[in-house]
């Protein structure tokens, strides 16, 4: 063979080489969470719910037939620390999108890089309700979520105390984040349209050890009920001060009551204390059963428990939902793959919900009012609160944007 033929003919070899690698480039996720501090068990449960629904999609052959790659963050619950984060897996790491955020001050602080580079974000665990309308009066807003936000958890958690169970006077807990003021200020619409006022409304810092001066003014007010916006360690602070005080009401709270670090550390303190879930550690459908069996035999959690499950949940869900909309955008093109979450033409089933049009141009939350039910803690883990909605669960709710109960939002 002549060398002229074989230099052409390695140079044709060389092309189709570097065109193949260039179509078999992995897609970069961005995964930014709290893997380590207080918020931890949220974050380390949402990203190995990221892993496992990418590694399901990655041996299915993966995405437009490119690999998902996790380029994961450890942003430490830290507003700074988030926003360095973003500007490196935009920057750096050339994302096509990111997940995560368990903590609304770190996404109000991060996610507008992301609106500004034209990058979708699906946030799937902080709940702040202003979180997906931060930028909803631009044209093109880039922040989704399939998180159940607080504008649905306060009235829940208000109509369980008031409605359901009858109390007459209630306390407001809630840490100094923006997470525990803003969903203070929800309480407070959602007890308002019922009439009501908090007997008394406490505030604490994270890491505070000692609630015994705002139980003290809780008890001395006559608090029937405490109803909490905080995350697990102080929450658990809440129910070991009722216990130093011999004094004890129901805890009723948003989401976060269900993190492990609350049910540690709470002990017996914690039993009884009930809160919103999108998803509760149960085998209630055939997509649930295989996801718990999964996590659990991947990731082996203390008591085949699932940390947070939750964000664990919420955050395999996560990755389905934005694997659907790359795959319908034939491409990751930030504006090509916002605009197909905004009218994803295939259902994504996921564990907390089929997700049937699960977003529009003017509506990036896939969770409505009549998905979430009560869970409360018993025996050292959520279950079912009420009975009714055990037996039910079988039934996947779907979104409903005529549910009632959410406060209405700003838009």
């Amino acid at each position: 063979m002549s060398k002229h033929i074989t230099q052409t003919l390695t140079a044709v070899a060389l092309a189709a080489f570097s065109f193949s690698a260039l179509a078999a480039e992995p897609i970069k996720i961005g995964v930014s969470g709290p893997f380590t501090g207080g918020s931890s068990s949220m974050g380390v449960s949402m990203r190995d719910g990221v892993r496992l629904a990418a590694d399901e999609i990655n041996k299915a052959g993966g995405v437009l037939g490119r690999q998902l790659l996790l380029v994961e963050r450890d942003d430490e619950a830290k507003n700074e620390r988030g926003v360095q984060i973003a500007q490196e897996l935009i920057n750096k790491e050339k994302v096509a999108a990111t997940v995560g955020y368990i903590n609304t001050g770190v996404a109000l602080a991060s996610q507008r890089f992301y609106q500004e580079a034209k990058i979708p974000v699906m946030n799937n665990v902080a709940t702040g309700s202003l979180i997906t309308q931060q930028f909803a009066n631009q044209p093109e807003n880039y922040i989704f979520r399939n998180a159940a936000h607080d504008s649905i958890q306060a009235p829940m958690i208000v109509e369980e105390a008031i409605a359901r169970r009858g109390y007459k006077k209630v306390a407001i807990l809630a840490d100094s984040t923006n997470y525990g003021q803003l969903g203070r200020a929800d309480l407070e619409k959602a007890l308002d349209l019922k009439g009501v006022k908090a007997v008394t409304v406490e505030k604490f810092n994270i890491k505070d050890v000692d609630m015994t001066a705002q139980l003290l003014k809780a008890k001395e007010a006559g608090a029937e009920a405490i109803l909490t916006y905080a995350i697990g360690p102080e929450l658990a602070q809440i129910a070991n001060g009722m216990t130093k005080l011999g004094w004890k009401v129901p805890m009723i709270g948003s989401w976060t009551l269900s993190m492990a670090n609350f049910i540690d550390n709470a002990g017996p303190g914690g039993e009884g204390a009930r809160m919103p879930q999108t998803f509760i550690q149960e085998p209630t459908t055939p997509k649930r059963q295989s996801f718990i069996i999964n996590y659990l035999k991947t990731f082996n959690p203390k008591n085949a428990r699932i940390d947070s499950p939750v964000s664990a949940a919420q955050g395999y869900d996560s990755i389905y939902l934005l694997a659907a909309a790359i795959k319908q955008a034939g491409g990751t093109e930030g504006p090509k793959v916002k605009a197909a979450l905004e009218d994803l033409k295939a259902p994504v089933e996921g564990v907390v919900t089929t997700y049937n049009k699960p977003f529009t141009k003017t509506d990036h939350e896939a969770i409505t009012a009549n998905i979430p039910v009560f869970g409360e803690v018993k025996g050292q883990r959520v279950v079912y609160a009420y009975e009714a909605d055990f037996k039910k669960a079988s039934e996947v709710r779907v979104k409903d944007v005529n549910a009632k109960g959410a406060l209405s939002q700003k838009k």
